[in-house]
């Protein structure tokens, strides 16, 4: 099996699409889909499921990237481990992070990370504007959703759903038709149309009637806490609220989730203090990265 195009299928289904991947992995789209092209002849069976808008690994596919994946894994760490020598993680980095994301994560990540690392200083600065890494003097950048095109590359930490949280019970199943509910809304967040949840194996309809608007999630979170109504808030943000019983989850919506990505220049020069840094943010979100999976629940 040739393992060049092995590698550009687990690419395709690691990160669930041609372009995705080609960002990831720095290789043109055109390329991963003729080492796709030629796997799947290779072996006489179809791997992915193509249409315009849609993407899924036949049960085929499922099989063979269950099955090769951990070999894959354990291949490249040992060819970047030769190729890194001896060189040691030392220097300042400079990191860009959406606000959220920083407060919520990158305090508890940089402190083990300085404790491994004792010669590295990390800067994380924290906005929500898209900052060019290169004029503005960052290593790397957090970004959600970012461009297709943008000629940065990086790996995905975690995919991130927006889930319907109140916190009073969901409205019984025996209603009938769009749901009327106050509503706590977020700038970003549409509300022309019905708000589509998935709970358990059905679909339901939501019409936000808005009380609170505002552009922090943290503050919607609190005025959901504090009973002002409903809102579509990322599971990453209400997930300790749901387990202690705090918010109630009402169905998790049906658009796709988001994507958090750490973003860097090209990955050829990519420095063994950015190296360091990418692998162990990746290490962190590992976790959640593992249910995003195909073929596995919770996808």
């Amino acid at each position: 099996m040739d393992l060049v195009a092995l590698t550009a299928f687990q690419q395709i289904a690691e990160h669930g699409g041609v372009g995705r991947a080609s960002r990831a992995a720095a290789v043109p789209k055109t390329t991963l889909s003729r080492r796709l092209r030629q796997l799947e002849e290779a072996l006489g069976v179809p791997l992915v499921e193509r249409g315009p808008r849609l993407f899924r690994l036949t049960d085929e596919g499922v099989a063979l990237f269950e099955r090769t994946c951990a070999l894959l894994t354990e291949l490249d760490e040992a060819g970047r481990s030769l190729a890194g020598g001896f060189a040691h993680p030392r220097g300042r980095l400079r990191v860009s992070a959406p606000t959220l994301f920083t407060d919520f994560h990158m305090g508890s990540i940089a402190a083990t990370f300085t404790r491994r690392y004792p010669e590295m200083i990390l800067e994380i600065v924290s906005e929500n504007r898209v900052i060019d890494p290169l004029q503005e003097g960052f290593d790397a950048v957090v970004r959600v959703n970012p461009d297709a095109n943008d000629e940065l590359v990086g790996r995905l930490l975690y995919r991130d759903d927006m889930l319907l949280v109140a916190s009073g019970p969901c409205p019984p199943t025996s209603t009938v038709g769009e749901i009327l509910v106050p509503a706590v809304v977020l700038s970003s967040v549409a509300t022309e149309r019905p708000w589509t949840v998935q709970e358990k194996d059905r679909h339901r309809d939501f019409r936000p009637q808005p009380v609170l608007w505002t552009t922090s999630i943290l503050a919607a979170r609190q005025a959901v806490l504090a009973g002002t109504g409903a809102a579509l808030l990322p599971r990453s943000v209400v997930a300790s609220d749901l387990v202690e019983g705090r918010l109630t989850c009402w169905g998790r919506s049906a658009d796709r989730p988001a994507e958090i990505w750490v973003l860097h220049r090209s990955r050829r020069l990519r420095s063994p203090k950015l190296s360091a840094f990418v692998d162990f943010l990746c290490a962190a979100f590992a976790e959640q990265r593992e249910l995003d999976r195909p073929g596995r629940a919770g996808s």
